[in-house]
């Protein structure tokens, strides 16, 4: 069970080595309005247990929500629908999308992961923490940087 060593409030993970996805973590530190949240790059000792528990998760190459109390992980088009819904306000017009089916979510979600390390810039791949947020960062891999770009 996820709870008993990833704790209570939910997880997104995400690949530290792609600057869209790096933009997208900044994106929802930017303009999300609870803070509890928690981000763990795929790299991470953090998410090499969770894959090892969940063999099946192993081959994704997606954005993953984990929602630990309830054991629950949610990957592709329904992790970016559980963020725009943790955005809460307009962002959660994107829920409209869960009446679309999850094949077809999930191939418009595959169509931009495979071109998302030539949507942005190399050196926007660095996650670094605002100021105050660092502990909402689990295990950073030697990839992801807390220094300043």
């Amino acid at each position: 069970m996820l709870g008993d060593w990833a704790g209570e409030t939910p997880v997104l993970l995400f690949d530290g080595d792609c600057g869209l996805c790096s933009a997208t973590v900044r994106f929802i530190l930017r303009h999300e309005r609870r803070a509890w949240l928690r981000f763990a790059p795929l790299q991470s000792p953090f998410a090499e247990r969770l894959l090892s528990e969940r063999p099946r998760l192993r081959n994704l190459d997606s954005m993953l929500w984990l929602e630990p109390a309830q054991d629950r992980v949610f990957a592709k088009s329904a992790a970016a629908l559980r963020v725009a819904d943790y955005l809460g306000g307009g962002w959660r017009l994107a829920l409209l999308l869960s009446i679309v089916p999850r094949p077809l979510r999930d191939a418009g979600y595959d169509f931009i992961a495979r071109h998302r390390h030539r949507m942005t810039a190399r050196e926007a791949r660095c996650i670094v923490p605002p100021r105050g947020k660092g502990y909402r960062f689990l295990d950073h891999s030697p990839k992801v940087s807390d220094r300043k770009a």
